[in-house]
């Protein structure tokens, strides 16, 4: 049976157009992506489009925004096998993240897309990042059963999941990578599908979809010669709920007692502290050194080889389900949908 794909343009790179006059680039109608990728008339898939109007600069992407996506495609699961969602490539890797989180168990492909050329322009890479996640939003097992049943980003070459994700280029077009956890898919002459590190949902149980999100949450990154006076200012803000604390190396920081007094007392008011490393791969582990060891004493938590992006948008999710921060504290140190290896 023809699969049915619905791709949902958000906005970003992929769908502008130059200008003739200005040379500027701007959105183009996208019911006329025909025009743009013949090529999608070979596909034996039906691919349907929904269009965000007026598309959004990924730059401003919000958690509103995420809320939207959410139920564009609650409402629409029914109808189709597969999502393909064509996003500016910015802030890419937080909306799969928070996605992920927001569609609990997910039994069909949504799978992120983008370029870093217009998909007009005669050397871009909008085309094959479109045609591949279309075909990979298809794919089925002999059951029916999708084959990527999860949220995924797909860039030059790579399905990777989303909420593992960084962006790691401006410039080139491997703009994506997973760096701590290996790729699901790799298209080269054919797909091929990694399926023993694809995630398994239920099929028998239905997609949860969730529409809320708590953003009382911050990220700061640790330096040599950071202020007690700043960060003491953001442990104190009152309706922060927690905090993403990027560390050096495996999870160290500062051997400052002001520093760790500081954490123990965002603690002790109901704050949730993670630990977070500025390295792209790797994983905290705050019983390596003492400084780690510290940290913990503190009551900060390791967010073990989480992403940024991964570890913000999973507090949010958290938070807008429990007002208890040890219940959020207990879950971010728990794998929920594939995001952090235990």
């Amino acid at each position: 049976m023809q699969s049915k794909v619905l791709l949902i343009y958000t906005g970003g790179t992929i769908g502008m157009d130059r200008n003739p006059q200005t040379k500027a680039l701007e959105p183009f109608n996208f019911e006329h992506l025909l025009h743009k990728v013949p090529e999608l008339k070979q596909f034996d898939t039906q691919i349907e489009t929904y269009q965000f109007f007026p598309p959004i600069d990924s730059s401003d992407m919000s958690p509103e925004r995420w809320t939207d996506l959410s139920h564009i495609i609650a409402d629409r699961y029914a109808q189709y096998d597969g999502f393909v969602v064509l996003h500016g490539t910015d802030t890419m890797a937080y909306t799969a993240s928070a996605l992920s989180y927001m569609l609990e168990n997910l039994t069909k492909p949504v799978i992120f897309t983008g370029s870093q050329l217009p998909i007009g322009q005669l050397r871009t890479d909008g085309k094959e990042n479109l045609i591949t996640s279309i075909e990979i939003a298809a794919a089925r097992h002999q059951d029916g059963t999708a084959m990527v049943p999860e949220v995924g980003i797909y860039f030059n070459g790579h399905l990777m999941r989303g909420n593992r994700t960084t962006k790691q280029s401006a410039d080139e077009f491997n703009a994506f990578e997973s760096f701590n956890y290996p790729h699901l898919a790799d298209a080269g002459v054919n797909i091929t599908y990694h399926e023993e590190l694809i995630r398994k949902p239920d099929f028998t149980k239905s997609m949860k979809p969730h529409f809320r999100l708590d953003n009382n949450v911050i990220i700061f990154s640790l330096f040599p010669g950071v202020r007690e006076d700043l960060i003491r200012h953001i442990i104190a803000t009152p309706n922060l709920r927690s905090i993403v604390m990027r560390t050096f190396g495996s999870g160290n920081a500062p051997q400052n007692p002001w520093l760790i007094s500081a954490l123990k007392e965002g603690t002790r008011r109901g704050k949730v502290i993670i630990n977070i490393s500025q390295c792209l791969q790797g994983r905290v582990e705050m019983g390596r050194y003492d400084t780690g060891y510290q940290l913990k004493e503190a009551g900060v938590i390791s967010g073990y080889d989480s992403t940024v992006e991964s570890a913000v948008t999973k507090l949010m999710f958290l938070q807008s389900h429990y007002d208890d921060p040890e219940m959020v504290r207990k879950y971010m140190q728990r794998s929920i949908r594939g995001e952090i290896t235990e």
